[in-house]
């Protein structure tokens, strides 16, 4: 078996020369490829990985693709059995890829998984994007165990066993690349973030599970592209987050969905504007716009993706507001949301 350890990289030279020493250390084992994918970059990254890391493969992108299709085009021209979507600014321990392998080697049923993901800059916490495994609630608002919204909790071992999950995170993605391909890979038409929770939430309509294995440990930064503040981010956002559920909801629930939807996202953009954020309150109100606009040109994946539905009640899809309970109610831990 062969598995191909894949950074995307676009103007990261600085992340490659702090990142990527971790990478070459624990994952040249017997089997395993590492490839930096460079997305158009204008920096000298090209020129650093030749000159510290020539072991390294690279595939060269004539553009900025963006991280989904920039995905999608490198691992057209990668031949493995399994791929790792891994983050330039991820830092991994000794064994991170084991577990990972040799889980997904024995359960035929599981298609990918990820690491328990903790903090660079706090790291005793997880990290924001994907903690120790993700979820969707019943309006399709993503969250972790470890991580709700923005509230992150310290890891004490509490979430350290293996744990079926909605979705697993694209900053350390492990998945077999037959199950990438057939289900259509990422969605490049949404350039950046939701992209993996969109594949995930396919892989496990059609019947596929999608796991966390705490024994792999890795350490995210975060925000190495775009900052959380990110108006441009915020857009994003926003506008996939509901493309995604266009593309993928049941017909029965998908007007009730996208009604609420569209006034907690008119208050989401309200609680900028009381801050006097001005650029992300318009960034919100652009995303619903637009998708408004563009949700017609999705109608084919709709069809086709409800058309390869096994499972419309996900059963890691919990059944109620994750708003509520975080706002209203003030549950601020995944543990004290199941109880």
């Amino acid at each position: 078996m062969s598995v191909a350890v894949v950074i995307l990289n676009w103007n990261g030279r600085d992340m490659l020369a702090k990142y990527l020493p971790s990478v070459v250390e624990f994952s040249s084992l017997p089997g395993v490829e590492i490839v930096v994918a460079d997305n158009g970059s204008t920096d000298d990254s090209l020129d650093y990985l030749s000159e510290k890391f020539p072991m390294v493969r690279q595939i060269i992108l004539p553009e900025n693709y963006g991280f989904a299709e920039g995905y999608n085009r490198a691992l057209r021209q990668i031949d493995a059995d399994y791929f790792v979507l891994l983050n330039s600014d991820v830092e991994v321990t000794a064994n991170w890829l084991s577990p990972l392998y040799n889980y997904l080697e024995a359960h035929e049923d599981v298609v990918a998984c990820q690491p328990k993901i903790r903090s660079v800059v706090n790291p005793e916490y997880f990290e924001h994007a994907g903690a120790a495994g993700g979820f969707l609630d019943k309006y399709a608002y993503p969250f972790c165990r470890g991580r709700i919204f923005s509230e992150v909790e310290k890891d004490e071992g509490q979430y350290n066993t293996v744990k079926e999950v909605f979705w697993a995170t694209g900053a350390c993605l492990f998945i077999r690349a037959k199950d990438y391909f057939d289900a259509g890979g990422l969605d490049g038409t949404f350039f950046a973030h939701m992209e993996e929770i969109d594949l995930c939430w396919r892989l496990r309509s059609r019947g596929k599970q999608i796991v966390c294995h705490p024994e792999s440990v890795v350490y995210h930064y975060g925000g190495g592209t775009l900052n959380v503040d990110s108006p441009r981010k915020t857009f994003l956002n926003f506008r996939n987050n509901l493309l995604m559920i266009y593309k993928n909801q049941s017909e029965k629930t998908l007007f009730k969905i996208l009604f609420v939807r569209f006034f907690l996202d008119l208050l989401a953009a309200m609680m900028f504007l009381v801050k006097m954020d001005w650029e992300n309150f318009k960034s919100v109100l652009k995303a619903i716009v637009e998708f408004y606009c563009i949700k017609a040109k999705y109608k084919a994946k709709r069809e086709e993706n409800l058309s390869l539905q096994i499972e419309q009640n996900v059963v890691e899809r919990w059944n109620g507001s994750i708003v509520w309970a975080f706002y209203a109610k003030k549950v601020k831990k995944f543990s004290d949301l199941i109880k």
